[in-house]
């Protein structure tokens, strides 16, 4: 039997998103925010092709999309609850990364391959950050898919979209723990 990282083990089996209407400052400094970065950049990536890469947004580019938000969100069929949630996601919150899907042109590595990758690299940014000790979310919302909303607010190439936004802050109140998957009604094995 293989030797465990009991403690990298025992995070995984814990884990928990914080919700990031609970974020509040301080959010990591570049210092602090590196080494997560860092983290996240180690996530698999078949063929090496790097499909993804990092926006961090500040609070002042926060607060510039959560005006383009409700200048777009305006000419949308959103309801008021949708519209205050959409903006507040980018109002209230101290930092947050946009890992960008930026695929690349591969005869080996099918596009859909490149995309989990960039869905990787999102999932490694978010535990990185909860491993450091930071409350952390991923989101995404309507405004992530906008084409619209991609060019004037994140300067994105027209191949290019958001796989999420991974906010992340200082914990003010912890989530209590919400219920799991039942892992019997999930898993099939395959014995012959």
């Amino acid at each position: 039997m293989p030797a465990p990282n009991q403690t990298a083990l025992d995070f995984l089996l814990s884990r928990r998103s914080r919700p990031a209407k609970t974020l509040v400052a301080p959010a990591p400094d570049r210092a602090a925010l590196r080494p997560l970065l860092t983290a996240a950049a180690r996530t698999p990536d078949h063929g090496k092709l790097e499909p993804w890469r990092f926006i961090v947004l500040e609070k002042p580019a926060l607060t510039r999309l959560s005006t383009l938000v409700a200048e777009l969100g305006a000419g949308r069929d959103l309801d008021a609850d949708q519209m205050t949630k959409s903006i507040s996601q980018y109002a209230n919150a101290d930092l947050a990364v946009a890992v960008i899907f930026s695929p690349k042109p591969s005869p080996k590595i099918p596009e859909i391959e490149q995309i989990y990758s960039a869905g990787a690299a999102c999932l490694a940014l978010l535990n990185a950050a909860l491993a450091a000790g930071w409350g952390a979310n991923w989101l995404s919302g309507w405004a992530s898919h906008d084409p619209e909303f991609r060019t004037r607010g994140l300067n994105l190439a027209p191949q290019e979209t958001i796989a999420g936004f991974i906010h992340i802050g200082t914990e003010k109140t912890a989530p209590p723990e919400r219920p799991r998957p039942d892992l019997d009604a999930i898993t099939t094995w395959v014995t012959d």
